[in-house]
């Protein structure tokens, strides 16, 4: 054993019994085995299951305020349990599952492996941020026993300084989360510096390395503003401290600021990891060299960067200065830059590619185009004028939803998919994927494209009663979001089926070209059986040949 093994912690996993010949699944069983695991794959496996759990509870909660509004007024709700249902299902879907999901699950599990490392830099690190996300998620939840809180997911001030529902609580959940979100970042950044082997120069990462490395240093100096804004908060709540309350001489408009200086950022958390799966996808899916591989890297660091500097625009209707909010409006059309970047380089890439639509391939097209209108719609937002008067319509719902929910669960969906067989050695049904993967499109668009027709018609958001003639468009909205939630229930069914019942998965059934296509199915304990493949180009498709008689594809080795 090398001094770099002891240093990644493989001493102590060897003594549970881990030799390297056996998966991770079952190198040592049990649950103990589990909750003690110093391994990236299982950490990875126990995020995954844990925010997938939080996207239920949340989707119930969404559940719960589409059914109130069939109907113009009371329909089985009261004003406050409606608050009280908005407010949990918008802070466990940002701060259980939007933000921790893709970094926290794909990227624990799948970015050691493609490195070609038996783990991440600091396992022991990695472990305690998992157990940070529980602690966290306990107290965030526990609100809903004591008097759920009723402010919205923003907290805002001044109302979530006098509401007397368990604000608390939740404050205190999300503050403990943010622990856990920069033990990731830091983790993560440390792991692709000092672990990549040395013929990976930083232009020789897959992409979705590039996504996670961006999204680290985001989470590593945007999430303790966070923090700070929400112990200020509970600080003003428990001791009458005057930090954001007018009548003791604070100011409401410093919590907008000291929020949104975290939460714009915390939106590329959200969609640059899922970004670098939908690289991953177009190039696999298509079989062939992604399109102006150095851009699509460089847009990914320039959105982190450009992320710390258009809060403002959530601020227009604030009463900033005009000067002020020119400058945000300005910078906000900036940052669709690198985006596009992005979008149009997935559109030359799938451009005389052998594509293959598989499901994965099918999610990797939805979020084109369900962020495509997302960030269309973004442009109005941004526009002073317009935004005075969409700013607190369902306009923002269905936008934040395209870009937000349709942008990250879509890749996450379809990143799902991808690696499924990778990580749990196992082959899904195809054409039931196929059909929940249309479910959940139509169900998606059907649910939110309504909503930018009530908001373009003044439908105010977070309103418990609405006028009878925007009643059509709420019903449709709800009809979506049962048939979305359908193609959830589906997929999740099939998925768990695969795990008894799936077809065994070969070691590359994609025809992937990173690193990870060459691990076992699914990954030995130390990823690899003796040392890592060499590095070579991780968008060479030529060298990824397909085999007729066991229908997946292998590997031509590079030459020494």
């Amino acid at each position: 054993m090398t001094t770099a093994d002891v240093a990644l912690g493989a001493g102590p996993r060897d003594a549970h019994g881990s030799p390297d010949g056996e998966n991770y699944l079952n190198c040592s069983k049990g649950l103990k085995s589990w909750l003690f695991t110093l391994d990236h794959k299982r950490i990875g496996v126990m995020y995954l299951v844990a925010t997938l759990s939080a996207f239920l509870m949340g989707g119930i909660f969404a559940l719960l305020v589409r059914f109130e509004h069939l109907t113009p007024g009371r329909t089985f709700m009261d004003a406050d349990s409606y608050n009280q249902a908005f407010t949990l299902h918008g802070a466990i879907m940002v701060f259980l599952f939007i933000i921790p999901a893709i970094p926290a699950a794909f990227g624990n599990f799948i970015m050691p492996i493609m490195l070609g490392a038996k783990d991440v830099a600091f396992p022991r690190l990695n472990l305690a941020s998992f157990y940070f996300w529980v602690a966290g998620a306990i107290f965030l939840v526990s609100s809903i026993l004591i008097s759920a809180p009723d402010t919205g997911w923003t907290f805002y001030t001044p109302y979530s300084s006098s509401t007397t529902t368990s604000v608390i609580p939740a404050l205190f959940g999300v503050f403990i989360l943010g622990f856990s979100s920069i033990f990731t970042g830091l983790n993560f950044i440390v792991t692709i510096h000092k672990l990549r082997p040395k013929e990976m120069g930083w232009f020789k990462m897959p992409l979705f390395l590039w996504g996670l490395y961006a999204t680290a240093v985001i989470q590593v100096l945007a999430t303790p503003v966070l923090a700070i804004t929400l112990l200020l908060l509970t600080v003003e709540r428990a001791f009458g401290v005057g930090i954001f309350d007018a009548a003791l001489g604070g100011d409401p408009v410093l919590f907008q600021h000291f929020f949104w200086f975290y939460s714009h950022p915390a939106v590329y958390i959200m969609i640059l990891p899922a970004m670098g799966i939908i690289s991953e996808l177009i190039a696999t899916y298509s079989h062939k060299h992604i399109f102006s591989y150095h851009f699509i890297a460089y847009s990914s660091i320039a959105i982190a960067l450009f992320g710390f500097l258009v809060w403002g625009h959530h601020l227009f209707t604030s009463g900033q200065s005009s000067l002020v909010s020119m400058v945000f409006s300005a910078i906000t059309f900036s940052v669709a830059i690198p985006s596009a970047v992005k979008v149009f380089n997935w559109l030359f890439t799938l451009y005389k590619g052998s594509i293959e639509l598989k499901t994965p391939m099918w999610y990797a097209l939805i979020f084109i185009w369900v962020f495509s209108i997302g960030g269309l719609t973004g442009v109005f937002l941004g526009a002073l004028s317009l935004d005075i008067h969409l700013h607190d319509t369902y306009f923002v719902v269905a936008h934040f939803h395209y870009t937000m929910f349709g942008g990250t669960v879509m890749a996450l969906l379809g990143g799902l998919h991808h690696w499924w067989p990778k990580m749990f050695g196992r082959m899904y049904n195809e054409k039931l994927a196929q059909f929940a993967t249309l479910l959940v499109f139509v169900g998606f668009n059907l649910t939110f494209f309504t909503q930018f027709i009530m908001g373009s018609l003044g439908m105010p958001r977070r309103y418990w009663a609405y006028p009878d003639e925007f009643a059509i468009y709420h019903v449709l909205s709800t009809a979506g979001s049962v048939i979305m939630a359908a193609g959830f229930f589906l997929t999740a069914g099939y998925l768990l089926r695969s795990l008894t019942n799936g077809k065994k998965a070969p070691m590359n059934p994609c025809g992937g070209a990173t690193l990870e296509w060459e691990a076992a199915s699914p990954p030995v304990h130390y990823n690899f059986d003796g040392d890592a493949p060499k590095v070579g180009d991780p968008y060479d498709f030529d060298r990824v040949i397909y085999d007729p008689d066991t229908d997946s594809y292998h590997h031509e080795p590079l030459p020494s």
